[in-house]
């Protein structure tokens, strides 16, 4: 995201994904631009936000979000509002309940709608690497928590959330929207199998999809993996760790 100084706001874009996504004020970095031109005064000077689109839509990553988080984080910066981590999270759940993690980053255990986040210990996490297989559609998030069919309510009791450490027990990271999505996309189920069949420590939907991750120890049999899936977009990442 490249933040110029301009006469007004102006939002563009441009990538594989330009033409799919809204430019006016239901885009999360317009409303998070208005959110905070709204609590000032005065602005002293406007911004023309250029978007270079990378993450695909639809894809459980995060994209829309990540670029409200930011935004929020560098007007503050650029408008001297001396916000705190914790007050732009604060105002970032009011555009989604993931712009808090992406505003604080790292490992976090997430609760409430996901707003209530916790550092973890991100040791189990040192030597893995996540390949990211993106298949060519996308599935709508609304459309995914229809399907699920589950409110949310209070909790009485806290769960018993026990810490990641080595060995990873992989299986709190189950995810509730994979029995829902693999009806209707037998696809992620195929990709999940071939993830695992290659040696993925484990293999699963990144958010309400449609990405499929999977998580290696090892580099190169991570790199011979994503070659299995040349017919797909595809990423292969590991954390960053700071010191």
């Amino acid at each position: 995201m490249i933040f110029s100084p301009s006469d007004a706001f102006q939002l563009t874009v441009e990538g594989t994904y330009s033409l799919e996504i809204p430019l006016d004020e239901n885009n999360l970095i317009s409303k998070a631009y208005r959110m905070l031109k709204e609590k000032m005064n005065l602005v002293p000077l406007e911004y023309a936000i250029h978007l270079k689109k990378l993450i695909p839509l639809g894809s459980g990553l995060g994209g829309g979000s990540s670029n409200a988080a930011y935004t929020l984080k560098a007007l503050n910066e650029l408008w001297e509002l001396n916000y705190s981590p914790n007050k732009l999270e604060v105002l970032g759940v009011k555009l989604g309940a993931d712009v808090p993690f992406f505003i604080r980053g790292g490992f976090q255990q997430a609760e409430g709608i996901g707003e209530k986040l916790t550092p973890q210990n991100d040791s189990a996490l040192r030597g893995l690497h996540f390949l990211l297989i993106i298949p060519p559609f996308h599935i709508s998030t609304i459309d995914a928590y229809k399907s699920l069919n589950k409110p949310l309510y209070p909790v009485k009791k806290r769960s018993k959330f026990p810490p990641v450490s080595r060995p990873v027990s992989w299986q709190l990271f189950d995810n509730d929207f994979e029995k829902m999505i693999l009806k209707a996309y037998p696809e992620i189920g195929d990709i999940k199998k071939q993830l695992h069949d290659a040696g993925a420590l484990f293999a699963g939907l990144s958010g309400s999809g449609s990405t499929v991750f999977g998580v290696f120890d090892n580099l190169k049999t991570a790199e011979l993996t994503r070659e299995d899936f040349s017919h797909y977009q595809t990423f292969l990442t590991s954390p960053v760790f700071h010191s």
